[in-house]
């Protein structure tokens, strides 16, 4: 199945810093794209991968599971370190939780974590009847486009698989319990206001995590899809100013010598 215009995945090398980033449930890298281009920009080596299932149909999402989605993120670790010297890992929504289960099972091979709106569990009641309503509805109503700024856009799927859904609890439930191995360097921003992950899971999050490096930030102006909303240039400079203290290099101005963009296009 072809991937949707917009929904590939992005790739530039530059300096030996690395950046991961990983999108969130539903979504694609379309939501991470500005701020995958923004650290490109200015000399970072960035991997932004398309999580298989994603940036297709819906139904394609119904035939994976949390295990791949986490498979090719931590391929793409891998690959980072093979040439870079220092790689860090930035998720939204259920990116963040990926990103910070790299961060939990990988230690020194990940310097620092940032995530925006990270999911930690689903609530309500709905939830607990997805093991079983399933197998009798295949999906429901779409998640994408939680954005306060107006004529802004996800690239998401307008139905959620709830196969998916249900690997998605396990693997939130799986994160959860690893939260504690979490020691490096964090940077969590989240929205006062979203409508698809309670501000609650970055609280959990928070009081879960061993790292005496962290740092909270509340975006006021935004709603869950914050890196394509009215606070996502706080998101990148944050980011970036983050990488770079913990780097301890300096920025290039405009992008590096020598760097090239690796578009990767096709299929899922």
């Amino acid at each position: 199945m072809a991937v949707l215009p917009g929904a590939e995945p992005f790739r530039r090398t530059g300096e030996p810093v690395g950046v991961l980033l990983c999108h969130g449930f539903t979504g694609s890298p379309q939501s991470m794209r500005p701020w995958a281009e923004y650290l490109a920009d200015r000399g970072l080596t960035v991997s932004l991968p398309l999580l298989p299932g994603h940036g297709t149909r819906w139904q394609d999402m119904q035939l994976t599971t949390w295990r791949d989605w986490y498979a090719t993120v931590e391929r793409e670790l891998r690959a980072l370190r093979e040439t870079c010297e220092q790689v860090f890992v930035f998720g939204l929504s259920m990116g963040g939780t990926l990103a910070l289960r790299l961060a939990a099972l990988h230690g020194d091979a990940v310097t620092g974590v940032v995530v925006v709106n990270p999911a930690n569990r689903l609530h309500g009641f709905a939830p607990k009847l997805v093991p079983l309503v399933r197998f009798l509805l295949p999906s429901t109503p779409g998640i994408a486009d939680d954005i306060a700024k107006e004529g802004a856009h996800e690239l998401g799927y307008s139905r959620t698989p709830l196969h998916a859904v249900h690997s998605f609890t396990e693997l939130l439930k799986r994160v959860d319990g690893e939260l504690p191995q979490v020691t490096q360097p964090l940077l969590l921003l989240h929205s006062r206001v979203d409508h698809v992950v309670s501000p609650k899971d970055s609280a959990r999050v928070l009081g879960r995590v061993s790292s005496l490096d962290v740092t909270e930030t509340v975006l006021e102006r935004s709603y869950h899809v914050a890196t394509l909303d009215h606070d996502a240039e706080q998101i990148f400079e944050d980011s970036y100013a983050f990488v770079r203290r913990l780097s301890g290099s300096e920025g290039a101005d405009g992008r590096a010598d020598g760097a090239q963009e690796e578009a990767t296009r096709g299929g899922a």
